[in-house]
């Protein structure tokens, strides 16, 4: 368990499994240049961060939602977290919600600016979300969703056990590197 002053920012985590030395220059270092793109993507989530909920027929859509895990030392702030009511009466499929009938299944969305990537970066960040909504909750949360902006459209992501323990071993990653508080090497490949 991490105390509330080592809590790391989730989004950390795609940074730190694209490119551990971007990561470094972001979040050791500081060296942040917003550029188009960027810009664009910020443009993306601004709707996204603004705390609200939204109810269309038995999805309750929450904007903004502040989340975080003890166990694995992250916060954030969830772009979207959809609500969608079960059949099931067993709150293990779901939770209750203040005030709203029914057991409500947890699925985070998370926003992109631009297209699907190949390989984990996204999911493990949408992953860690959901193992911070799990954490908080008690409830199983099986999958999510990616939205990219460029194509304008929803992904599923299952969090397969192999994803989630993917994840879990990223940030046991993430702040072994932050304790070191070193900017990793540089490894050049196709991407930078």
């Amino acid at each position: 368990m991490f105390d509330e002053e080592d809590l790391l920012p989730i989004s950390a985590l795609q940074h730190l499994l694209f490119c551990e030395r971007q990561w470094g220059l972001i979040h050791l270092e500081g060296i942040w240049g917003e550029n188009r793109l960027t810009m664009e993507g910020r443009h993306l989530h601004d709707r996204a961060d603004m705390p609200e909920v939204e109810v269309r027929g038995d999805i309750r859509i929450s904007r903004g939602l502040r989340l975080r895990s003890m166990r694995l030392g992250l916060s954030g702030k969830a772009d979207v977290v959809e609500f969608h009511r079960t059949r099931e009466a067993d709150e293990t499929c779901g939770i209750r919600l203040d005030g709203v009938e029914g057991v409500w299944q947890p699925v985070p969305v998370e926003y992109k600016r631009g297209k699907p990537k190949v390989g984990l970066c996204d999911e493990v960040q949408v992953c860690a979300q959901a193992l911070c909504i799990e954490e908080m909750t008690g409830a199983l949360v099986p999958q999510g969703i990616l939205f990219y902006g460029l194509p304008r459209r929803r992904y599923d992501a299952l969090f397969t056990d192999g994803l989630r323990e993917n994840t879990e071993r990223l940030c046991m990653r993430l702040h072994e590197l932050t304790r070191a508080g070193k900017t990793p090497a540089g490894r050049y490949e196709k991407k930078c």
